[in-house]
């Protein structure tokens, strides 16, 4: 958390029952989503829903905070006056069945990319390779927070994760996560641009899991200024089209995959077509598929390698 070293403070329920309404009214003030006031306290105050739903603690005597009632203030301040996305300032977010931490150094983990994780278990399921492909070496290539290794190691046991990411803060969070769940063992962090720094594994990878930078570079300063303001650039610049990374990676993962491996990525809303095409027009790839998100966006596109590449 952001405010981890901070010496946790006691206020009165009345207090932050008080706050709490104000904090309400300044975010419906702002535009600002009044679900953020409540999931914070819960994570600042350790509250539960039931207890602000019903108000209940309003007449408690006595509640830890995190940091003091005033700190609080001037971050949800911040929050509303500065675009700071409520993720970073409790320093965590929800992913999956984890807690991730988050902070300005990474690209906050969205729900819609949890159906990667599905997406490669049933990839990995519906192969016919043998050995089978939930084992063996697995890639998550632009790792940021973790989030896509952390799920790639719960959902594949038996498999061992290779988390890659340019940045050394984007590294550093993504070793902490790993290290807060107890998911060390069975992922390995390096530092580089894409497969670069796995070419010791050249051709042995069961597949390839990637989110990349895939925003088109003119349209970013259209993006909410939540992302545009403080989300890592490098996390969402995907050059003039938006396809620059992922042709980076149709064009070079075969190399690095094994024979019917698992290429999968996340892409934007009207990118299926030409990603599609790409895979195609590449020829080293079989079963192309697209799939939508929960929201019947075309999201995902998923391919297998040839035998004889």
């Amino acid at each position: 958390m952001k405010f981890k070293n901070t010496q946790p403070k006691a206020v009165s329920g009345l207090e932050l029952w008080q706050w709490r309404q104000n904090a309400i009214q300044a975010a419906i003030a702002h535009d600002v989503p009044v679900a953020e006031v409540d999931w914070l306290l819960q994570e600042v105050a350790s509250l539960d829903r039931l207890a602000l739903r019903l108000e209940s603690f309003k007449n408690w005597p006595q509640i830890q905070l995190e940091l003091p009632l005033a700190d609080l203030e001037l971050l949800w301040q911040r929050r509303l006056c500065d675009r700071f996305p409520v993720q970073y300032i409790a320093g965590v977010t929800p992913w999956r069945q984890f807690k991730i931490a988050v902070s300005s150094a990474v690209l906050i983990p969205r729900p819609e990319t949890e159906c990667l994780i599905d997406l490669a278990v049933a990839a990995a399921n519906d192969s016919q390779i043998t050995p089978a492909l939930q084992q063996g070496h697995w890639a998550d290539l632009g790792t940021g927070s973790g989030a896509i290794a952390l799920g790639l190691a719960h959902v594949f046991p038996k498999a061992t994760i290779h988390a890659v990411d340019y940045s050394l803060d984007a590294l550093a969070i993504a070793t902490a996560n790993a290290e807060n769940l107890g998911l060390s063992e069975r992922i390995q962090f390096y530092q580089g641009s894409w497969w670069q720094p796995l070419t010791h594994l050249k051709g042995q990878f069961s597949g390839m899991v990637s989110n990349p930078p895939y925003i088109p570079t003119s349209t970013l300063p259209t993006l909410q200024p939540e992302v545009m303001l403080h989300e890592p650039h490098l996390a969402l610049d995907g050059g003039a089209d938006g396809l620059d990374c992922i042709r980076h990676l149709i064009e070079i993962s075969p190399s690095y995959l094994r024979p019917g491996g698992v290429w999968l990525i996340e892409m934007m809303a009207g990118q299926a077509k030409i990603v599609q095409e790409l895979l195609q027009n590449q020829g080293s790839y079989y079963n192309i598929q697209i799939h939508s998100d929960l929201e019947g966006i075309e999201r995902f596109a998923v391919a297998y390698v040839n035998a004889n590449y």
